[in-house]
């Protein structure tokens, strides 16, 4: 069923796609640069994603309740698709600006460290059918993982690589000019009602999914109604 946070989702992701399509070119890099768009709104939503993840992590630990579990899964989930589009699309970005689709970049190498790092993470669930003790080790996992944001966002910082430093995040100075920083806050927004509506419906399969593995106890086992040759209502 479609509901109302799906159709919020699909109306705020057209507009800001259409409003980074209309606002004026970049200087240097032309209309190359609107790729920004969607690899920056990408980039930020994979850290707000792992980031969840690890609430969703400590509030299963303290409360015991498997929903949290199903959210911190389900954001992981989500978190890793948006790791990958970033990588995508800063590899497609890369190519014509740096002159290769990879390099060595600290930025780059621990962006790639974090997504298969969190694609363990979701090996690890898969691993495991019972809920709980599933439910218990994933959320150390998540924890320590969660280590890895800090010091992939300070990396262009701390190392000096081909990716360029922070641009918006520069308090009362921001290095992008108006039209484009509102299209680049619009895409941020729209990926994240993306998102919420992507774990919504996750976190729900996930419920389903848990519900499969418990024996409702009453329920018919297959071949149960085949009666042994020979055998007719209980007589040889």
């Amino acid at each position: 069923m479609i509901r109302p946070l799906d159709v919020a989702a699909g109306v705020v992701l057209a507009t800001a796609l259409a409003l980074g399509l209309a606002v004026p070119p970049d200087a240097v890099q032309g209309d190359l640069q609107r790729i920004m768009y969607v690899h920056v709104p990408s980039a930020w939503l994979a850290y707000l994603s792992f980031f969840l993840t690890l609430v969703g992590s400590v509030a299963y630990l303290r409360t015991r309740r498997i929903r949290w579990d199903h959210f911190a899964g389900a954001s992981a989930e989500v978190g890793v698709v948006f790791t990958g589009l970033a990588l995508a699309t800063g590899s497609i970005w890369g190519k014509p600006v740096w002159g290769v689709w990879w390099t060595w970049d600290a930025r780059l190498v621990l962006t790639a460290v974090m997504f298969f790092v969190y694609l363990g993470y979701l090996a690890l669930r898969r691993a495991i059918e019972d809920p709980e003790r599933r439910a218990r080790r994933a959320a150390v996992y998540g924890i320590v993982a969660v280590l890895q944001i800090p010091l992939v966002h300070f990396s262009v910082v701390w190392w000096r690589g081909l990716h360029q430093p922070p641009t918006v995040l520069r308090p009362g100075d921001p290095q992008i000019d108006g039209p484009l920083l509102a299209a680049l806050l619009a895409g941020v927004f729209a990926f994240t009602v993306v998102y919420a509506a992507l774990v919504a419906r996750r976190t729900g399969l996930g419920r389903l999914e848990d519900a499969l593995l418990v024996p409702t106890g009453d329920a018919t086992v297959a071949g149960s109604g085949v009666s042994s040759p020979g055998v007719v209502e209980g007589r040889p």
